[in-house]
């Protein structure tokens, strides 16, 4: 009877075999490492700001102009009360004008929240938190918050005078960083514009 060796493979055949496996599953800066390349991805574009049917009803809805108008009046009003509040309080003067200046950006706040979240409604189905304007609407309420915490401050006759105006101050420096938001947001909305033509169409 003959018996048959079992067959054995040589180490140049291992490594040539180990070398091709290696190669077929790590990708080096695009390409294979025995020269094939790897298919590029296509870059992934982020999401538009506004959808096509979301701009067209922000460009026809009236909420737009006033929130256009109330913008800038809010602006002012908070670049007058922050003057005669920091008046006020480094020289003790001026008290009914800057506890009148604080009340009347209050008011001014409440009317551009409410007409904003109106606006929000006509172009993304939602009075609040709607995906474009969520961060923006999550920080809005932290600065009603204060400028109503002010508010009843003032009318309950809670706390100093000084601290009703550091509750304000707090009010104003949220204002600030949510204006900024809003500024940033429009800007990238202005970049976006040239996307849009080629957006799809999602109901909002």
């Amino acid at each position: 009877m003959v018996h048959h060796a079992p067959s054995t493979i040589s180490d140049a055949t291992k490594i040539d075999l180990s070398r091709y496996l290696y190669n077929c599953a790590s990708p080096v800066d695009g390409r294979l490492l025995n020269g094939s390349r790897v298919p590029d991805r296509a870059p992934v574009r982020p999401l538009p700001l506004y959808t096509v049917a979301e701009r067209r009803r922000r460009d026809t809805s009236p909420w737009t102009l006033v929130q256009g108008v109330l913008a800038p009046v809010q602006f002012l009003v908070f670049l007058v009360s922050v003057t005669l509040v920091a008046r006020y309080l480094l020289t003790n003067s001026g008290l009914v004008a800057a506890t009148v200046s604080i009340v009347v950006k209050t008011l001014v706040l409440y009317a551009i929240m409410i007409t904003g979240a109106i606006w929000e409604k006509a172009v993304f189905g939602r009075y609040l938190f709607a995906r474009t304007f969520f961060w923006e609407d999550v920080f809005s309420i932290l600065v009603l918050a204060l400028h109503t915490a002010y508010l009843a401050a003032l009318l309950l006759g809670i706390g100093t005078i000084h601290q009703q105006m550091s509750v304000a101050l707090a009010g104003y420096a949220a204002y600030v960083i949510n204006a900024t938001q809003f500024l940033l947001k429009l800007r990238a909305a202005r970049r976006d514009r040239p996307h849009d033509t080629t957006a799809s169409e999602i109901t909002a």
